[in-house]
């Protein structure tokens, strides 16, 4: 059996203490995913670390830079969340502090939405899991903050 390909992605957020909205991106491709919503990010090319991987997804798909807050673990063993068989992703919380986003490459279109809004988009299947986790992440946010 093949390696896992790694991949990255950031959960962009309009506040990394005290998230309030979320940007999802709709892909154009494979036709298999076109029209199904996701976090913007890519593969870790050869040579790259995560990190760099991420940041320069994030300039390629969407025309921002990004502040990277903590990382958001999986259940793999690595910390990784398994997208496919042959997926393995890595995900940050991250701020644009650089840029508006733009769907430039794979998407056709960009939205940022709230808590309770996270389930209004027809997410891709590797994606839901992440997803949920987040939106606990969004609540407790909210609730420290007064309710917001």
């Amino acid at each position: 059996m093949a390696a896992p390909i790694l991949v990255v992605a950031a959960a962009l957020v309009d506040d990394l203490d005290q998230p309030a909205r979320m940007l999802a991106a709709r892909r154009t491709r494979p036709e298999a995913l076109a029209g199904r919503w996701e976090f913007p990010g890519g593969k870790v090319d050869q040579g790259e670390t995560p990190v760099s991987a991420l940041h320069r997804e994030l300039r390629e798909e969407l025309g921002v830079t990004a502040e990277l807050g903590r990382e958001v673990p999986g259940p793999d063993d690595d910390g990784s969340w398994p997208l496919t068989e042959r997926y393995r992703m890595r995900l940050w919380i991250a701020r644009i502090t650089e840029g508006h986003p733009e769907p430039l490459e794979d998407h056709d279109e960009l939205r940022w939405l709230s808590s309770a809004e996270l389930h209004d988009v027809d997410w891709i299947e590797g994606d839901l899991p992440i997803v949920t986790a987040l939106r606990a992440h969004f609540e407790e946010a909210g609730s420290t903050s007064g309710g917001r």
